[in-house]
């Protein structure tokens, strides 16, 4: 019982999906609400602002927990890592006024539908909420709020044309949309003010607010108004760029909100409306002509051509099909498993060409509305970026924390030297947080962005274009690249080689391309003409590349124009292809396809449904050569047929696998099943195409190997030619060996089987090894005695493995290199194993098929050439994997500026927060021009110039170190605190040693020089100066600031503040020499100049503002040394100690300290094992998973095992 109302307090919300929540119900209380109210004003706003930043604190203070049905406030939390609240209010939504008899309300009362279960009777209302523009209602029966805006996903295939085939009623349309909303991706302008209010209660500008109101209590108008401008400055960039973005992204989407669209309704006819107006069920008629989607969804009748580029960034025209009407009980999603995108028609695309069949026009059923939508999916994603958790941001927050600790310190100390000293109360504790204002530095924030922002710019010049820029850190990081193949390491188009007829289950003379003989008329060539999902588009051929190269090499054309008269279909809008001008004599005036079944990455393959004009019907199938062969009869495939495609494919040959069979007649094309379709088939023969090499891949990968980081094929081919390219292209080295790991499922039992095979290389034409297998055998455990092997698996293997050898997956993919034949699913879920593993993952593929594996790892590398594609947070305009170790060396660069930035910020605000404290001992402090000259003119402009430093150009085979809190990090911000704190109080107790020192007199030391005429005509000159002053004298010494403690301290700290940045500013090895930031150089150059002016220069006025004395110049000198063994001795360390390698890699040896990365630990366990990896051997699932399991670990691969452990 007393469980019961917590589980009614809590859920779940978007369960397994990427944005899941768990929401909590809660119920305002008058009296906490009213205590609330006064404690805001009590606490003039403070408290409110403080609610602002935390709402759960919020909704604890105001609410008491309750169940979600009574809730009229929920709290929602993120299930990641970053557990992110936010507080949202309950709405009703009523919809009594669309329904209006008692009929209307029985018409929605019959469905199963979250419409009716929803629905508050007899007050007709709806209760809801709004989470990242997305509307879930409350289900009364399930207890639970549930997304609405989408089509329920327990439909069956036959359900939806049943249910939705001919159209929602008006009267369902109006319910459906009261409680969905509009069908729009509305992103308004946010208006400036908002913007303006949001950026100024950033917990850093309030920090900057007190900072400021304390400075003007204090009088240091100066610097208090720089700061304000500063900020001002500061923040109207950053709400220029938002409200930028904002107008981009509303101009993005606008244009898809109001189209005007047909659709059919029940018993009404066609009605046009505009798109807002949909609802899921709706059904969409879809016109001949170009149109673009307002909404997903699921092509019932007819077929669409449709351009996807604005999901993907890949150009080529998708074609659609209908949804298939089958009978079974399985939900529409997964009866058609990976291949339900080849029915959806996803918003924001374009819809080239829309063909009727024999039932009429075509139609679409909505799927999804507004921001449920694949492209409201996309804009949602930009609006709510997810949290990206990487050590250097949480350390930025823990360094942040220590400063503020080492603040209060400070202020302790503050309170109990001015309290001591009789001060009032009103003064003590300015001073006392005047002490937080200087150590923490104001301009942290700002000077980190500034590096990533000129980073992102120079990646913007080489034609890499971010979306996400606090990734490109990351990219510092990144020591595995996954890449496609296709398109990616090789080139996109494909050249054809060859055709390897069959005919009665042997093959024949291999034809080659070009060929000096034409290809006879046959089904082989048939199969060339009409196996394709080509169209005209815009005057030419569009299509698949591979399908456009064999297309053309028939000589034969596409006739798309007009309609054609097929017998017992009457007329339809089919696809013609006739012979062209070259092409050789046919006995057929042209052939129909009739039907598509499209290409599927999770089937392999595609057929289609074709007939001869005048002639009978044929199926027509291509695909994996494999794949192929398995629904071919099999007295049609050559004995030799697996030799044979080891033989092209061993040499880097795509091999595509052709096949067909005859229709009877009576049935019409579109009743039949994909699985009726491809069956039983007749084996035509081999398609062998040459996919090169790209010229850059070689050298890339070459570059990365050197640089110890690792690089895996993840690819859609074929296994033996993805070994095959890996190998040509330098991923594989000649001597390494490559093991083929098999898995299968064992017929008729859960259990599975997995087998390590050698992967040999073929000698004879004909398959097949000439060494005997003990030779073979020795070769190869020589190999991988000393760890040289690479693994090798297909999708299918690693599906297997994963879900029945989960404890062999992670010392497989330590040195699996080639992953062949992965779906689009099996490449995101790869990408996952590798981070879980500890790797920084980098995926760079062409956008389409790579999409969610671009998402998921750590950086995802687009190749497309349109400016950014929303599926990756990096575009690359040349489609070269050139791009990878570019952006490599700029993320490696940005993080160390970052580290750089981090150390001077530290060791700026301590150098004044020491000096500060020095002075305080005296009730004395720098001056507001002292802090200016300090803040502005040093800090801030070595801050803005400091990240001007370009990359190296060459990748070192170590990364930076990944995180702030690393022993050689903390030891030079340490021992440079040392040095500063020793040399400020050395100078400031041997200031009171000198003969001159006066401790009330500040002209004592120039007059005593004075005295013993050294430097007389500059001392006299400035003995007249002072003496000239007469009563300035006096007001001089009013405002407390002028001692020679302060001058000295003052002197050495703004040098120590110019050391310190240029002993931080580091070059070699991941940035250029530092002297090649020609502008920090002359930046320094200027600033030491200026400060060895205010050190040796005499000048009273100058003196007088900057709240300087006159020292004698032997003092000077002194202090000058000072600096110059500071300098020393910094350089020194930093060089000797702190950046010197090889000492710390001896200091990890000595004290045993070993990565504690999960692929360092599992490698070094399995060094010591001798029976990894077990050769020609087969492991079943059930009985080893015991013993394998004690030995959980991986193995070490030297071509990759570094020293790159972070230091």
């Amino acid at each position: 019982m007393g469980e019961n109302p917590a589980k009614s307090h809590y859920a779940q919300l978007n369960q397994g999906e990427e944005n899941e929540m768990e929401i909590f119900g809660y119920k305002t209380q008058g009296c906490r609400k009213a205590l609330c109210i006064a404690g805001y004003i009590l606490s003039c706003g403070a408290l409110l602002l403080l609610f602002y930043w935390k709402p759960e604190w919020d909704v604890w203070a105001n609410c008491i927990p309750c169940s979600l049905e009574e809730a009229d406030i929920v709290l929602l939390r993120t299930t990641d890592e970053f557990q992110i609240y936010s507080r949202k209010s309950v709405t009703w939504i009523s919809v009594s006024a669309v329904i209006k008899s008692k009929l209307d309300y029985l018409g929605i009362a019959e469905e199963d539908s979250i419409f009716n279960e929803a629905l508050m009777k007899p007050s007709l209302q709806v209760k809801s909420i709004q989470v990242q523009k997305i509307r879930y209602v409350w289900n009364i029966y399930a207890k639970q709020f549930q997304k609405v805006g989408v089509l329920e996903d327990h439909h069956t295939c036959s359900a939806i044309h049943a249910k939705f085939g001919s159209g929602l009623t008006c009267n369902e349309q109006n319910i459906r949309r009261a409680i969905c909303g509009p069908n729009s991706i509305d992103v308004p302008v946010i208006p400036i003010w908002k913007l303006l209010i949001k950026e100024v209660l950033n917990p850093f500008y309030v920090f900057q607010l007190f900072s400021v109101s304390l400075w003007f209590a204090e009088d240091y108008m100066e610097y208090a108004t720089a700061i304000i401008i500063m900020s001002l400055l500061s923040i109207s960039l950053t709400v220029y760029d938002l409200r930028q973005q904002s107008v981009k992204l509303h101009r993005l989407v606008e244009s898809h909100n109001n189209i005007m669209v047909t659709v059919c309704r029940n018993k009404e006819g066609f009605q046009e409306l505009e798109s807002h107006h949909l609802v899921p069920g709706d059904l969409l008629v879809l016109k001949e002509g170009k149109a673009l989607l307002p909404c997903d969804a699921i092509l019932i009748s007819g077929q669409c051509i449709v351009n996807e580029s604005m999901l993907t960034g890949e150009s080529i025209p998708v074609t659609k099909t209908r949804l298939p009407q089958a009978d079974n009980l399985k939900p529409w999603r997964m009866h058609c498993a990976e291949d339900y995108k080849k029915h959806v028609l996803f918003c924001g695309t374009e819809v080239i060409q829309a063909k009727g069949d024999d039932r009429g026009v075509a139609k679409a059923v909505v799927l999804r509305t507004g921001f449920n939508t694949a492209k409201g999916d996309l804009v949602r994603s930009i609006l709510y970026p997810k949290p990206m958790n990487f050590k250097l941001y949480r350390d930025a927050l823990r360094f942040l924390m220590c400063l503020i600790a080492f603040a209060a310190i400070g202020m302790i100390y503050t309170v109990c030297v001015f309290a001591l000293n009789g001060e009032e109360a009103g003064e003590v504790v300015k001073k006392a947080l005047d002490v937080i204002t200087i150590a923490v530095p104001p301009a942290l924030p700002a000077a980190l962005t500034t590096g990533i922002i000129y980073t992102q710019r120079r990646l913007k010049k080489k034609g890499i274009f971010c979306i996400s820029p606090q990734r490109i850190n990351m990219c510092g990081q990144l020591n595995l690249i996954c890449f496609d193949k296709t398109g990616t390491l090789t080139e996109d188009g494909l050249d054809l080689w060859g055709l390897l007829p069959s005919e009665r289950n042997c093959f024949q003379d291999f034809h080659s391309f070009p060929a000096d003989h034409i290809l006879p008329w046959g089904p082989l060539f048939r199969a060339m003409v009409v196996c394709h999902s080509l169209i005209v588009w815009e005057g030419k051929i569009q299509g698949d590349p591979l399908d456009v190269k064999m297309f053309e090499a028939t000589n034969w054309v596409i006739d798309d124009s007009s309609k054609h008269h097929i017998e017992g279909q009457g007329s339809t809008h089919a696809t013609v292809v006739r012979p062209g001008p070259k092409a050789s004599s046919a006995s057929v005036e042209g052939v129909i396809i009739l039907h598509q079944f499209p290409f599927s990455s999770a089937l392999q393959r595609m057929s289609v449904i074709a007939q001869e004009i005048g002639g009978e019907k044929q199926v027509f199938t291509k695909g994996a050569p494999e794949m192929v062969a398995t629904l071919c009869r099999a007295e049609t495939v050559p004995s030799n047929f697996e030799s044979k495609l080891l033989f092209y494919t061993a040499q880097g040959f795509r091999v595509i696998g052709l096949a067909c069979k005859s229709l009877q007649t009576g049935r019409q094309s579109t009743d039949l099943t994909r699985e009726e379709v491809e069956s039983d088939l007749t084996f035509l023969g081999l398609l062998i195409m040459e996919n090169r090499l790209k010229k850059v891949t070689k050298p890339v990968l070459e570059e990365l190997s050197a640089a110890h980081i690792r690089s895996v094929m993840v690819t859609g081919d074929n296994i033996q030619t993805a070994v095959t390219v890996a190998k040509n292209a330098g991923m594989i080295s000649p001597t390494n060996r490559v093991i083929l790991v098999e898995a299968n499922k064992i017929p008729g039992s859960f259990l599975a089987s997995v087998t390590w095979k050698p992967l040999e290389e073929n000698k004879t034409e004909e398959y097949g090894s000439l060494e005997d297998d003990s030779q073979t055998e020795r070769r190869i455990r020589l190999a991988v005695g000393s760890g040289q092997y690479h693994f090798a698996m297909s999708g299918k293997s690693y599906q297997i493995i994963a879900q029945h050898f989960s404890h062999l997956l992670p010392k497989l993919l330590l040195n699996g290199t080639v992953f062949a034949r992965m779906s689009p699913g099996q490449k995101s879920s790869l990408v996952e194993e590798f981070q879980k593993l500890d790797y920084f993952v980098g995926m760079c593929g062409d956008g389409a098929n790579d999409c969610g594996a671009l998402k998921v790892a750590h950086a995802g590398i687009s190749l497309s050439e349109q400016e950014a594609s929303v599926a990756s947070p990096f575009t690359s305009q040349t489609p070269s994997i050139a791009c990878v170790p570019e952006l490599i060396r700029e993320g490696r660069a940005a993080l160390v500026t970052s580290f750089c930035m981090f150390k001077y910020m530290a060791l700026y605000s301590t150098i004044q927060y020491l000096g500060v404290l020095l002075l305080y001992w005296q009730l004395n402090t720098f001056g507001n021009y002292q802090f200016l000259f300090q803040d502005l003119a040093i800090t801030t402009v070595i801050g803005v110039t400091m990240s001007f430093t370009e990359a190296y150009p060459k990748l070192v085979p170590y990364r930076p170190p990944s995180q702030l809190i690393s022993p050689p990090l903390l030891l030079s911000v340490v021992l440079n605190i040392l040095f500063s704190l020793s040399m400020q109080i050395f100078g400031f107790l041997m200031v009171q040693k000198q003969p001159w020192y006066s401790r009330t007199d500040i002209h004592s030391a120039c007059l005593s020089v004075d005295s013993h005429m050294e430097n007389s005509s500059s001392v006299s000159s400035l003995g007249l100066g002072l003496h000239g002053m007469g009563d300035g004298a006096p007001n001089e010494a009013d405002n407390g600031y002028k001692s020679y403690e302060n001058t000295t301290v003052w002197l050495l700290s703004t040098i120590n503040c110019l050391i310190v940045a240029l002993v931080f500013s580091k070059g070699k090895p991941f940035r250029k020499p530092i002297y090649t930031n020609y502008v920090f150089i002359l930046v320094l150059m200027g600033q030491l100049g200026v400060c060895l002016f205010l050190v040796f220069a005499d000048i009273d006025d100058l003196y007088s503002k900057m709240d300087l004395v006159c020292t004698p110049t032997s003092w000077r000198i002194s202090m000058v040394i000072m600096l110059a063994v500071t300098l020393a001795v910094s350089f020194l360390v930093e060089e000797a100690v702190i950046e010197n390698r090889a000492l710390w890699l001896l200091l990890k040896k000595t004290f045993r300290y070993h990565s504690k990365s999960h692929y360092k630990r599992l490698q070094r366990v399995l060094e010591q094992d001798s029976s990894w990896p077990p050769l020609n051997e087969t492991f079943f699932s059930d009985s080893v998973a015991i013993s394998v399991d004690e030995n959980m670990g991986g193995h070490s691969n030297p071509t990759f095992d570094s020293n790159e452990d972070t230091l």
